[in-house]
């Protein structure tokens, strides 16, 4: 009886330390990413004559896709891609590519961000509708979809002199998380220098 306790008590403290490991063991590592590209250096815009300044309102994300993460969709499905983050959320690190590329591309206007405290004569509205993979079928390599609605308002009665809704596809070259961000990437520059072109073409 008193053998059968012992090993009672010697197997219990074996689970116990089992689940101490357990409980202890380190998560599996995430790797960081970022998109847009390096800031621009404003080289690009020297010596050019802004003609109409632009209010670049903060740009809205949805929920699902506003933060750290990257999402993956399969038909109806869901998930986020395992042991990737962004390195900023999504909407900080767009908000930062788009403001880099009117500064490095416009030509006949000069975006004000949120942070500035000048007006201009339009604001520029900017709702990213989808930033997401989309698979065909699980394995594959992704489709890589960004959709942003632009609206181009007259001020101060705030009339929408123009808008138009973007949509860029970009496929990955592989399933493969490098090659999914890489796609993600290429997108969002398509993204803005569409948007940009857009705007300089009907801000006068």
């Amino acid at each position: 009886m008193i053998r059968t306790s012992i090993k009672l008590a010697v197997a219990a403290a074996g689970a116990l330390a089992v689940a101490g490991c357990a409980l202890l063991s380190s998560p599996d590592p995430v790797q960081t990413y970022r998109f847009g590209g390096p800031a621009a250096d404003g080289a690009a815009a020297e010596g050019r004559i802004a003609l109409v300044p632009v209010n670049l309102r903060r740009v809205e994300f949805p929920e699902a896709v506003e933060g750290d993460r990257i999402l993956g969709v399969t038909g109806t499905e869901t998930a986020y891609i395992a042991g990737a983050r962004w390195v900023s959320p999504a909407a900080d690190l767009y908000m930062e590519s788009l403001e880099n590329a009117f500064s490095a591309q416009a030509t006949r206007v000069r975006v004000i961000g949120p942070r500035e405290l000048s007006r201009g004569e339009r604001s520029l509205n900017v709702d990213v509708r989808a930033f997401e993979a989309r698979y065909d079928a699980p394995g594959l390599a992704p489709m890589v979809v960004v959709t942003a609605r632009a609206r181009l308002l007259a001020l101060p009665d705030r009339t929408v002199a123009a808008e138009r809704t973007f949509t860029v596809q970009q496929p990955a070259a592989a399933n493969r998380i490098s090659a999914i961000v890489e796609a993600f990437d290429i997108a969002t520059r398509d993204l803005n220098t569409q948007i940009v072109a857009w705007t300089d073409a009907h801000a006068g």
